[in-house]
């Protein structure tokens, strides 16, 4: 007797198959999050060399205690294309001719520039702090902020073609715990992450976890799998749009990762109670009926007809 077959004979779609259906479609809100979580984590603000003024004339030197930050930027940041301050150089010496009429205008060794060697000064009017803040990766290091993303993805690879297998070999709701777990860990672990490096390892291991979910449908009927699908990607949905919400309540981006981690481990210690699939060998198809048994109690139907011993030859 087929798994389907069993469904439909302790009661089909009931009471316990939404119930399942809800409760295994919230980790998914917070599934597309950590998806999306780098366009806020890892958002590049607007930024600048940090001014380094180097005034030989003690006149002007004197006139930056009263200049303020948009004058101060003006003589010492370049300007770029679109008359707005270079990201990545700043002059060597202040220009101060752009402020006073009557100076004379520098020569073109006056203007040589040089990179932002004392770092940068960031806008926090948006985001207070951001990987791209704390680590500097920019100008030279923009691309790591990308390669960051791509690490996300690649364990997100790796999980898809690992945890299929061992699903089938130790059963989806090991699979589900482990990937409840691990997602709970290595997010809380990202937020607490004192380097770039550690940030990626614990972002791999995180995108591992995604590929755990597929219990959600293992106790659907099939004639009713597609609108649970539908669900499941209706939540995927609204994860999306809780998560620009979020965001902007928490601009902050190690108490955003953990915001969208820490619920795991609440999905963690529900997800004890979900009853064992069906797909598991005969060695313990014995738990497998006590599961049908629950399933069809909350289901209010009656199991019937299913001989464990004769359709397994115990």
């Amino acid at each position: 007797m087929t798994f389907a077959k069993l469904l439909h004979q302790v009661g089909g779609m009931g009471r316990f198959q939404i119930i399942n259906v809800a409760l295994l479609s919230i980790p998914v809100l917070l599934m597309a999050s950590h998806n999306l979580l780098q366009n806020f984590t890892a958002a590049i603000p607007e930024h600048h060399c940090k001014i380094h003024i180097n005034a030989n004339n003690t006149r002007y030197l004197n006139a930056t205690l009263h200049l303020n930050s948009q004058d101060l930027l003006q003589v010492a940041i370049p300007m770029d294309g679109n008359q707005q301050p270079e990201k990545c150089r700043r002059f060597v010496t202040a220009q101060w001719y752009f402020l006073d009429p009557n100076a004379t205008e520098s020569n073109g060794t006056q203007l040589d520039t040089e990179p932002c060697i004392e770092g940068w000064t960031y806008d926090r009017s948006v985001y207070t702090s951001t990987i791209i803040t704390e680590w500097d990766l920019v100008c030279n290091l923009r691309k790591l902020q990308q390669v960051a993303q791509s690490i996300y993805m690649a364990g997100v690879l790796v999980g898809a073609l690992l945890l299929g297998g061992l699903s089938d070999r130790f059963g989806r709701k090991a699979m589900l715990i482990w990937s409840l777990l691990q997602m709970a860990v290595m997010g809380t672990c990202t937020a607490f992450s004192p380097n770039y490096i550690l940030y990626c390892v614990f972002r791999f291991l995180s995108g591992m976890a995604l590929s755990g979910f597929g219990l959600i449908v293992e106790w659907i009927p099939t004639q009713y799998r597609t609108i649970t699908i539908a669900i499941t990607g209706f939540a995927y949905t609204m994860g999306q749009i809780l998560l620009a919400g979020v965001a902007y309540s928490i601009p902050d981006w190690r108490w955003l990762q953990l915001t969208v981690s820490l619920p795991f481990f609440i999905f963690l210690i529900y997800s004890w109670y979900e009853p064992l699939p069906g797909f598991l060998p005969c060695s313990k198809v014995k738990l497998t009926y006590t599961s049908f048994h629950r399933t069809s109690s909350l289901g209010s139907k009656e199991a019937q007809g299913w001989d464990s011993s004769r359709d397994c030859g115990l």
